[in-house]
C-alpha cells in the first residue's frame, strides 16, 4: 500500500503550512534556537580555547585548538545533511523532528561532560567530533520546523528571532566564559543542561505531523543526493549557498581565535579578555536584536530579502577592518557594535531568503543540511585557514586574518545578486 501511495503522490507529502504558527510554537522555536546555540557556542567562543591551555599552555594554544576546532567541524559538515535527510524519511508516531531534536541535544550534553573532564588532546577532540554531530541532528531538525510550520508571508520576521536567540547564546556563552571559567565541568555542563532542557520543551509543544508513508528511496542514489543539490537545477540555491559559505568563514575567522586575538593585540590576561569579550558580545547582541528584528519585519512588509543580505554582509566586512584598527578596548567595542549592526540584518532575512528557494518541501531537512555545510565547511576551514594567516610573517598577525575576513564579506554579498526566484 505504501508503494501505491508514492506512486500516485503528485504533491508534497505533507502540504506547506499556510496559517501563522501559533505564539507558543514560535516562542518555544526561538528558546530552543537560543539553547542549542548556547550549548554548541561555549565551547567554540571560549571553553574549548579554555581546555586546550590547560593541556598545552598558551604557546600550543593555536596548533592545539585549530586541530580540535576542525574535528568538530568536520562531523558538523557530515552530519547535518545526513540527519537531515534521516529526519525527512522519519515515520515514526513522535513525527519527523521531535525525535531528532531529543536525540541530539541529550547527545550533545554527554559529550561536553566528557571534554570536561578529558586529559588529552586525542579525547578532546574525539568528543568534540560526536557532540557537534549530535547537536547537528538537533539544528537540522530545529531548521526544518521553520520550513514545516512557518508560512513565507512570517518568515522574515521568524527568521529575524531566531537570528536574536542564535545571538543571545552566544551572550550566554561569553557570560559563562567570565563566570565559569574557573570550573571546566560547569562551563560545560551548565550549557549542556540548558540546551538539553529548552530543546525538550520546543519539542513538547511542537505540532509534529507524522508522514503519511515513507518517501521513495532511489537506491545508492539518495546517498549521494544526501549531500548534493544540482546547481544546474536550482540555481538560487547555489547562490544562498555560496554567500551563506563566505559569510560564515569570515565570522569563524575571527570567532575562532577571538580570546586569543585580544590576548595578545589588546595585551589582556585571560581573566581580563573573557570579560571583555563578555562586554563586547552584550553590545554585539542588542544590535542583532534591534537590527534582526527590524531587517525580518521590513524584508516581510516590502517582500525583499536581497538588498538586506547584500548591505548586511557589506557592514559586517566594514567591521572586520575597524577590528584591524582596534588598538584599545574601547575600539574593540565600536568595531562589536557595527559588526552586531551587520549580522544583525543578514540573519534578520538569510534564512527566509533561504526557505524561500528550497528546491523540494518534502526534503526541507536534507536541503537544510545541504544547506547546512555551508555553515559546516567553513568552520572546519577556518581554523587551518587562520592559524595559517596569523602565521605569516612571523606570527600572530591578526591584521592579516581580519583583512581577509573583511573580503570574504564582500565576496559573500556580490554572491545574491544573481538569485532572481527572491528579489
Amino acid at each position: 500500500m505504501a508503494a501505491t501511495a508514492s506512486a500516485a503522490q503528485v504533491g508534497p507529502l505533507l502540504p506547506a503550512p499556510v496559517a501563522k504558527a501559533p505564539p507558543r510554537v514560535v516562542a518555544t522555536m526561538a528558546l530552543a534556537q537560543l539553547g542549542l546555540f548556547f550549548a554548541l557556542l561555549t565551547p567554540v567562543m571560549a571553553s574549548l580555547a579554555i581546555k586546550v591551555q590547560t593541556l598545552t599552555g598558551p604557546d600550543g594554544a593555536v596548533a592545539a585548538l585549530g586541530t580540535v576546532s576542525s574535528a568538530g567541524a568536520v562531523a558538523a559538515f557530515l552530519a547535518n545533511p545526513v540527519f537531515g535527510r534521516i529526519s525527512d524519511r522519519t515515520t515514526g508516531r513522535f513525527g519527523r523532528r521531535r525525535p531528532w531534536l531529543v536525540l541530539g541535544a541529550t547527545g550533545l550534553t554527554v559529550c561536553l561532560v566528557v571534554i570536561a573532564v578529558a586529559h588529552s588532546l586525542l579525547l578532546i577532540a574525539i568528543a568534540w567530533f560526536v557532540g557537534q554531530a549530535f547537536a547537528n541532528a538537533a539544528l537540522a531538525a530545529l531548521m526544518a520546523t521553520v520550513a514545516d510550520q512557518i508560512p513565507m508571508r512570517q518568515r522574515g520576521k521568524v527568521s529575524g528571532l531566531l537570528g536574536v536567540m542564535q545571538q543571545v547564546g552566544i551572550l550566554g556563552s561569553a557570560y559563562a566564559a567570565q563566570f565559569l571559567g574557573a570550573d571546566l565541568l560547569l562551563l560545560f555542563l551548565i550549557p549542556g543542561l540548558v540546551g538539553l532542557a529548552l530543546t525538550v520543551l520546543f519539542a513538547l509543544v511542537l505540532p509534529d505531523r507524522q508522514l503519511p508513508h515513507r518517501p521513495p528511496a532511489d537506491g545508492f542514489a539518495t546517498v549521494l543526493k544526501t549531500f548534493w543539490v544540482s546547481p544546474r537545477k536550482h540555481p538560487d540555491f547555489a547562490w544562498a549557498w555560496v554567500s551563506r559559505f563566505m559569510v560564515i568563514l569570515a565570522s569563524f575567522l575571527f570567532t575562532t581565535y577571538r580570546l586569543l586575538y585580544m590576548q595578545h593585540e589588546l595585551s589582556l590576561t585571560l581573566a581580563k579578555a573573557t570579560a571583555v569579550m563578555a562586554t563586547g558580545v552584550l553590545l554585539y547582541t542588542i544590535m542583532v536584536a534591534i537590527t534582526g528584528q527590524a531587517a525580518g519585519w521590513l524584508s516581510d512588509r516590502l517582500r525583499r530579502r536581497k538588498p538586506f543580505v547584500a548591505a548586511a554582509t557589506v557592514l559586517f566586512g566594514l567591521g572586520m577592518v575597524l577590528l584591524v584598527h582596534a588598538d584599545t578596548i574601547g575600539g574593540f567595542y565600536v568595531a562589536e557594535i557595527v559588526l552586531g549592526a551587520g549580522y544583525g540584518v543578514y540573519m534578520g532575512v538569510d534564512l527566509a531568503l533561504v526557505v524561500d528557494v528550497l528546491p523540494n518541501p518534502d526534503d526541507s531537512a536534507k536541503d537544510l543540511g545541504v544547506l547546512n555545510i555551508a555553515n559546516a565547511a567553513p568552520q572546519a576551514l577556518a581554523p587551518a585557514l587562520g592559524a595559517l594567516l596569523i602565521g605569516v610573517g612571523g606570527g600572530q598577525n591578526y591584521s592579516l586574518l581580519l583583512w581577509v575576513a573583511a573580503a570574504v564579506c564582500v565576496v559573500g554579498a556580490a554572491a545574491i545578486l544573481p538569485i532572481k526566484t527572491v528579489r
